[in-house]
């Protein structure tokens, strides 16, 4: 059409086409332009509309021609070259480009509006799209799992394990976890609403879904048992990803709703076998660590165990990602745990720190920056004790939390000894323990001997022997108990032996050992009580004696003390052959383990004293018992006399009368009488009625006869 209406104006002049040319082509124009609406079929509600729109384009055409017109005039050169260069701007009409690019602009009503749609319709599909949905969910939530349904599905993942049938196995796995925190299955396909359909599916999953992943990917173990195989090897691992990935964090999820420890138990090991899968995850691994944290650290024996195997397993394998982290939270998770020290927590903290101490062994790098930063937050601690001297600040070390993080220092770096890598860690935590030590006591640390005045007798007697593993500080009335003494002896004696056991080996024993044997003396010559100076005295025995065996072969060494690496040799081989202090140390230590193990058991160690026992009866039987016996003794109601009757003691002690020795008549008769009456006391043993004459003499007669304690020599 374009071309067209091109040639027609090539024949008019310039003065033609604006005076009779545009018109004629904007009615042209509009009667075309007016059967192509963009509307829908209905024409007659937009004939206004349309035409008030053509107005306006005509009006916007006559002013730009009137424009050009006036250009003519007042620039003919310029109208020229227009004309001979771009007759198209010249030569345009009512459909120009521009008006349509002004028409979008404006916002046009949708075709669907237009039409006279019946909105009811609309919404009884929609109703009826709704019903489908619930339906749909009522479907769902009708697919309820059974016994038969979990028989089914064990055989037909036995016999050939296929992506479907796993699926159909997590979903039903996903829905009977999900019960647990009363969720309910309603997004599920399966619903689980029975407890032994329950225990039978959780059951079925932890013995059977490992294998079946297993084969389903066809996993085969490497033959060397430490590396693992991991999952995202398999070709087939991005079709199933999906469902492991559900089926890992219902197992997560499970683990951390469970409360009985022997199901937890089973689950954590399950997922110990499920760890390959949830290294290929990671999302779902960090949940994973998180329950393993929690159940490591407040959990029971054997799941404590479990968890750790865990996060040893994952550490081991995955380093770079999780070492550092799991680190991180265990030693917070450890200082957590000793807030509190008892006997029957102490086994639960020494299992956290031999633990521990397992994962910093993975890598000393990463060690040393975690002790470096609790060592040295240890001792700003303690420096603020020092400086400050506040009460706040003193109990901010004095805690049982900041003597178990020295112990776990001390543990992890003696047990990863020797290591390039944190040598230079032992110097600062020794002082550290050094400056602790003179905080807590004002005197020189080394001379307890000193402190305490074992001749002085105890104020008290204890029954019980005191723990001092589990106890933070005595009180005044427990610093005057005999246990008191008795333990502090005990540890003296312990600790002395186990720090030269050693050293027992070391080339300079004798000059290291001279101190102490100086102060054991000092101390066997002032302590005059054979119970405390025995066993110092047998300590003081093996000392000395070790000290002169390892100066005789020291005497023979061919070698100088500056040759290092014949010193290391010397002690090496003396280590291997044995000391005397080495030897009796490991039968020491035996016995004295067996020993600790009945304390925390709770049974007491007591010395072997058979002290006499009182049997005492009941007030009220004593007393009727008395009253029956001297009614005729004594003519009045007082029960004071009556305790020197029933009296007996373990150790023989008897307080007797002799009666009949003392009281004798000249009537035969009486005799005789008398002569019955003992004869019946022998049978009955029950004192008889005594005449008036008998009690007058019996008030002035001798004193009474006392038998002397006598001790068999068992008691």
């Amino acid at each position: 059409k374009c071309c067209l209406s091109c040639r027609k104006l090539e024949d008019l002049t310039v003065d033609e086409f604006l005076l009779s040319g545009f018109d004629s082509a904007d009615e042209d124009e509009s009667e075309e332009e007016t059967p192509k609406p963009k509307g829908p079929k209905k024409k007659e509600k937009l004939n206004s509309a349309a035409t008030n729109i053509d107005d306006k384009k005509k009006g916007k055409a006559s002013q730009h021609k009137e424009q050009l017109s006036r250009l003519k005039n007042k620039d003919p050169e310029f109208y020229k070259f227009l004309q001979d260069n771009d007759q198209t701007l010249l030569n345009f009409d009512d459909t120009d480009s521009s008006d349509d690019e002004d028409e979008k602009k404006y916002h046009k009503l949708p075709s669907a509006l237009q039409e006279a749609s019946s909105d009811d319709d609309d919404d009884d599909e929609e109703e009826e799209g709704q019903k489908g949905l619930k339906k749909s969910k009522k479907e769902v939530e009708t697919i309820k799992v059974t016994d038969k349904m979990i028989e089914d599905w064990k055989a037909a993942l036995k016999k050939e394990p296929t992506p479907r049938l796993f699926r159909e196995v997590t979903q039903a796995f996903k829905a009977a976890v999900a019960t647990t925190k009363g969720e309910g299955g309603a997004q599920c396909r399966y619903k689980v609403a029975d407890s032994s359909v329950f225990n039978a599916l959780v059951l079925f999953c932890i013995k059977d879904i490992h294998v079946t992943m297993q084969r389903m990917l066809n996993l085969k173990p490497d033959r060397d048992q430490k590396k693992l195989v991991f999952p995202s090897s398999s070709p087939k691992w991005q079709k199933n990803q999906i469902d492991i990935k559900m089926y890992l964090s219902g197992v997560v999820q499970l683990l951390s709703c469970l409360t009985e420890a022997t199901v937890i138990t089973a689950v954590l090991q399950h997922a110990n076998q499920l760890i390959p899968y949830y290294l290929c995850l990671p999302k779902q691994c960090r949940h994973l660590v998180k329950q393993l944290l929690k159940q490591w650290s407040t959990g029971e024996e054997t799941n404590r165990v479990l968890a750790f195997l865990a996060l040893n397993k994952i550490c081991r394998h995955k380093q770079e990602t999780y070492l550092n982290p799991i680190l991180k939270q265990m030693y917070i998770s450890y200082v957590q745990n000793c807030k509190f020290t008892s006997p029957n927590a102490l086994p639960m903290i020494n299992f956290m720190q031999r633990t521990l101490t397992e994962m910093y062994a993975l890598d000393t790098q990463a060690t040393y920056q975690h002790a470096f930063i609790y060592i040295r937050q240890l001792a700003i601690h303690l420096r603020n004790a020092m400086t400050m001297k506040k009460k706040e600040t003193y109990q901010s070390v004095y805690n049982w939390q900041y003597i178990h993080c020295l112990y776990l220092w001390c543990r992890v770096l003696s047990s990863l000894h020797p290591s390039d890598v944190l040598q230079p860690l032992i110097y600062p935590l020794c002082q550290v323990i050094i400056v602790y030590i003179a905080l807590l006591y004002s005197q020189d640390p080394t001379s307890i001997f000193q402190q305490v005045d074992f001749n002085k007798k105890p104020g008290r007697m204890s029954k019980k022997p005191i723990n001092f593993a589990v106890i933070l500080k005595l009180n005044k009335v427990n610093l005057m108990e005999k246990a008191y003494k008795d333990g502090l002896i005990d540890q003296l004696y312990d600790l002395i032996l186990e720090y030269f056991h050693t050293q027992a080996s070391s080339i300079g024993f004798p000059e290291l050992a001279l101190p102490t044997i100086i102060q054991l003396k000092a101390f066997l010559k002032e302590c005059k009580v054979a119970n405390y100076s025995k066993p110092v005295r047998q300590l003081l025995e093996k000392v000395q004696e070790n000290s002169s065996y390892i100066t005789g072969r020291r005497q023979k060494a061919a070698f100088g003390v500056a040759d290092a690496a014949a010193v290391a040799a010397w002690e090496k081989q003396v280590h291997e052959e044995g000391t005397p202090l080495s030897r009796y140390y490991s039968q020491w230590k035996k016995l004295r383990e067996k020993e600790i193990q009945l304390e925390i058991s709770g049974k007491e160690r007591m010395e072997d004293l058979d002290l006499p026992e009182i049997k005492r009866k009941k007030i009220q039987e004593k007393k009727a018992e008395d009253k029956k016996e001297f009614k005729d003794l004594f003519q009045s109601d007082s029960d004071s006399d009556g305790d020197d009757a029933g009296l007996k003691m373990k150790g023989k002690l008897l307080l007797t009368y002799n009666v009949s020795s003392d009281f004798e008549t000249d009537d035969d008769d009486d005799d005789d009488d008398e002569e019955e009456e003992e004869g019946d006391k022998k049978a009955s043993k029950t004192p008889q009625p005594l005449s008036s004459s008998a009690l007058i003499k019996l008030a002035e007669g001798d004193e009474d006869v006392v038998e002397d304690l006598e001790l068999s020599d068992d008691d």
